[in-house]
């Protein structure tokens, strides 16, 4: 699930490993692409989240929809993926933006896909290669027909009968004070769904931005869930993006079958009808 950047580095060569760059920026939904043109790992290929890891918005279904699959395999193709390619995913943020491209691929039927560990940051601190050249892409492949496995999902409705069953835990990712309701930056109504525990994306890693050892993880996230059933906990965030860290954490932990409640606060305030909760809980 990580890869090294000394091991990366020893297949920037292998044309069976397919990097993908996920630098991105809620706020400023450009950045990623101009820091992708002014530098990037050799080999490496621009994943937009905007557009290659989202799907088309109706004011109902979030701030990042989930793509549609066949869109989403299209793009993965463009890029060199196929069913025995290794795809690496990098961001400069701590592995959320790259979590998602993760979580996708394994969505539709990718196997082999991993994360860089500690990111860009960790590849330009130890002089690794960096280019400005942009890869060839493939337009005249024919794409593979995706294997959507929907079991790795929530979706409002179920997350909403689940609220009041003490055997389903609900982890949101944001950052403490946003969970808490005390500022909303992003969406029109601040706080969390009822139910939800909160535990900060950012918890996962070491302060170089690589992921803290897997002992610790497991400890933490078992003390989180407690007697629950993995199957039964279900992760939310903003969008649907750093609940996937929190899911690739997991499941680097040995805690694997969680779920992604991918329309997460965006969506699940777009509904005046849905519960809202505030505070440290509900």
């Amino acid at each position: 699930m990580l890869v090294s950047t000394a091991l990366l580095t020893s297949h920037l060569n292998d044309p069976t490993w397919v990097i993908l760059d996920c630098r991105h920026d809620l706020v400023d939904h450009g950045k990623g692409a101009k820091l992708y043109a002014e530098s990037h790992i050799v080999g490496a290929h621009f994943a937009s989240v905007e557009t290659a890891l989202s799907g088309a918005k109706n004011g109902r279904n979030g701030r990042h929809p989930l793509p549609a699959p066949d869109k989403l395999a299209a793009f993965f193709t463009l890029h060199g993926v196929n069913e025995s390619s290794r795809i690496i995913a990098y961001d400069d943020a701590g592995g959320l933006y790259a979590a998602r491209l993760w979580w996708l691929a394994r969505w539709i039927g990718f196997k082999q896909v991993a994360l860089l560990d500690g990111g860009w940051q960790k590849w330009i601190n130890e002089g690794r290669p960096v280019t400005m050249e942009i890869p060839v892409k493939r337009p005249n492949v024919a794409t593979r027909s995706p294997t959507v496995d929907t079991s790795q999902l929530w979706g409002a409705g179920e997350v909403l009968r689940r609220i009041n069953q003490v055997d389903s835990l609900l982890i949101d990712a944001r950052a403490g004070e946003r969970f808490r309701g005390e500022v909303e930056p992003m969406d029109p109504v601040a706080g969390h769904i009822p139910g939800a525990v909160n535990r900060f994306f950012k918890t996962n890693l070491n302060a170089d931005l690589t992921l803290r050892p897997v002992a610790e993880l497991h400890r933490e996230f078992v003390d989180l869930i407690g007697a629950r059933a993995v199957e039964d906990v279900g992760h939310s965030c903003g969008s649907g993006i750093t609940a996937c860290a929190n899911i690739f954490a997991m499941e680097y932990a040995g805690l694997k079958g969680s779920k992604l409640y991918a329309g997460s606060w965006s969506e699940w305030v777009s509904d005046p009808a849905r519960p809202v909760a505030r505070g440290v809980s509900s």
